[in-house]
């Protein structure tokens, strides 16, 4: 018996959820992957995996055997592919990324890095959640704003700003709102998010928005102040087709938040597999352009008159 038997069958596991998947993605028979597991946790002399008739989870042990185990054999099959002088992206990518921004972003760009990749598997999650990518073993996340985790190595990709913005005919009997403060006299259109973000006096300031229309998706939140039904403030990628469009108008400018920064985070490595440094190059390349362009769904209602 291999000192590596059962660790390919792991991480299979840990990525697909069941024996039969992991069978199925490994070619090999549900049996092999059983005993193999087996094997394993004899070795290792622990549970790392509970099993039930339904569904089969990894025990702690088994998340960090099958996270280090997943980037041994990352770097195995790179060590081989470089060997054979096939260089090309191989194995599995799993990226995280807020549900917007992987939506409207990073969906198209990793098609097509999974297109130009046909020996690579492509796992997209879309949270806004913080996900802990190095425990869950993720191997590339999106995120925006200040980042402190000294275990990610991190990469800028552009920015993001925040507009506040309404439409013409909303406005046009109740006048635009001048000061932070005169929000309170208008129908705020809330969001995700229970703060607005503004900067005055060269500092940045909150501001906690009322109305009567909530939602947690900012294409609705767009749509609704483009109807007329209040102001709202979302990310720019959502007002930039209706604002070029003359649909909604930007308010309180004076006092737009600080842009925040848009990262790629991965898990440091002395060496980063390609699959990582390549598609992060993509999202280099090719997101910020994306992000100015402003890829807005086009089905919003007629701005109100």
């Amino acid at each position: 018996m291999s000192d590596w038997t059962g660790l390919e069958e792991l991480v299979a596991i840990a990525e697909n959820g069941t024996f039969a998947a992991a069978a199925r993605k490994l070619r090999r028979s549900t049996s092999h992957v059983s005993r193999a597991i087996a094997q394993l946790e004899h070795r290792t002399g622990g549970t790392l995996l509970h099993r039930t008739t339904r569904q089969v989870s990894l025990t702690a042990a088994g998340r960090e055997l099958a996270e280090r185990g997943r980037r041994i054999i990352d770097e195995r099959d790179a060590a081989l592919a470089v060997a054979s002088g096939d260089i090309g992206a191989r194995g599995s990518l799993r990226i995280t990324c807020p549900t917007a921004r992987g939506e409207y972003f990073i969906a198209p760009l990793a098609l097509r890095h999974a297109m130009a990749n046909p020996s690579l598997d492509v796992t997209l999650d879309f949270s806004n959640r913080v996900v802990d990518i190095v425990a869950e073993g993720f191997d590339v996340a999106i995120r925006t704003g200040q980042q402190g985790d000294l275990r990610l190595a991190a990469h800028r990709l552009g920015g993001r700003t925040l507009v506040t913005c309404a439409a013409p005919g909303y406005l046009a009997p109740r006048g635009s709102p001048e000061t932070i403060e005169d929000l309170d006299h208008h129908d705020c259109l809330v969001g995700s998010a229970d703060v607005w973000h503004f900067r005055r006096d060269q500092a940045e300031t909150i501001y906690p928005p009322k109305g009567r229309w909530r939602c947690n998706n900012g294409p609705a939140v767009t749509a609704a102040a483009v109807a007329g039904l209040g102001v709202c403030q979302v990310p720019d990628f959502y007002a930039a087709r209706a604002l070029a469009q003359g649909r909604l108008v930007p308010v309180l400018e004076a006092f737009r938040a600080t842009e925040e920064a848009v990262w790629a985070m991965h898990p440091r490595r002395r060496l980063v597999p390609s699959k990582v440094a390549d598609f992060i190059a993509l999202l280099a390349a090719e997101l910020p352009p994306a992000m100015a362009g402003g890829l807005m769904p086009a089905d919003l209602p007629p701005a109100c008159s």
